[in-house]
């Protein structure tokens, strides 16, 4: 049997300006379609992911434009939609302004105080 692994995710919005996903997010969903046991802690910036409406259409740099624009809170959901148990830190996501009711559905609330406890039931906890 295959080690549990946590992906905690902080460093928010990495990389969506080339690509239309967050890397960490995308690698989730393909670990678990090779069956591995892989869940998510939402923290620091990418707290924001869990946001349900969001709309990047129309991000662009100078000339350049994001023609295919994250959808970041889609991912997120179709990882809760496939089992995957997805946290996210409520004191970040408090700290930046964004109350439980905003969340896409089946996140679930980790106190500064239950990290521990969390980390403690995977074999692997990755930083990203």
């Amino acid at each position: 049997m295959g080690k549990c692994i946590l992906n905690v995710v902080t460093s928010g919005y990495r990389a969506t300006l080339e690509e239309q996903d967050d890397t960490v997010v995308w690698m989730t969903h393909f670990m678990r379609s090779a069956d591995a046991t892989v869940d998510v802690l939402l923290s620091g910036n990418a707290v924001g992911y869990g946001v349900r409406y969001q709309d990047a259409s129309g991000l662009a740099f100078g000339e350049r434009r994001q023609t295919q624009p994250p959808r970041l809170a889609d991912d997120v959901a179709a990882l809760v939609d496939g089992g995957a148990a997805v946290y996210y830190a409520a004191a970040d996501a408090l700290e930046r302004g964004i109350e439980p009711a905003e969340l896409i559905e089946g996140l679930s609330a980790v106190e500064p105080g239950g990290l521990s406890e969390l980390f403690a039931r995977y074999d692997l906890v990755l930083y990203w």
